[in-house]
């Protein structure tokens, strides 16, 4: 009777010994992720001019008329706009309007697309190239 007690504690350590061994086993071990570092270094690379590429993804702030001018310049190249209205939105929204406007008019014009995909960017495609939009 005196080793009962031992043996059944001896019972449960190894019971919680195989447990632990089998998490460890069958677990997905989970990374330690830092998902900003991540995406920051998603355009680390090099960037060089393909001379062959059909178009091209050119990110431009919109700050003034002259970049109005430049995006539109790109759209009749046939390249996508990725055009950022974060500082411009802050700073004068009227102006913002009539600058969005004239690239709209183009878009439309060469039969591209114009849609707003966050609260700072909107996207700007050249003709054959459309937007699938949809309201969340």
């Amino acid at each position: 009777m005196f080793f009962s007690g031992y043996i059944v504690e001896f019972r449960l350590f190894l019971g919680v010994v195989f447990l632990g061994f089998m998490d460890k086993m069958f677990k997905k071990q989970e990374e330690s992720v830092d998902i900003e570092e991540f995406l920051n270094n998603l355009d680390v690379e090099e960037e060089t001019m393909v001379e062959d590429a059909d178009a091209y993804v050119k990110p431009i702030s919109l700050t003034g008329d002259e970049d109005t001018t430049m995006v539109i310049d790109e759209l009749r190249k046939g390249n996508i706009i990725l055009l950022n209205i974060g500082d411009l939105s802050k700073r004068n929204a009227i102006k913002l309007r009539d600058l969005v406007k004239k690239i709209r008019n183009v878009a439309e014009e060469i039969n591209g697309d114009i849609a707003r995909i966050s609260t700072e960017r909107i996207l700007v495609t050249p003709s054959k190239v459309k937007i699938i939009k949809r309201k969340e």
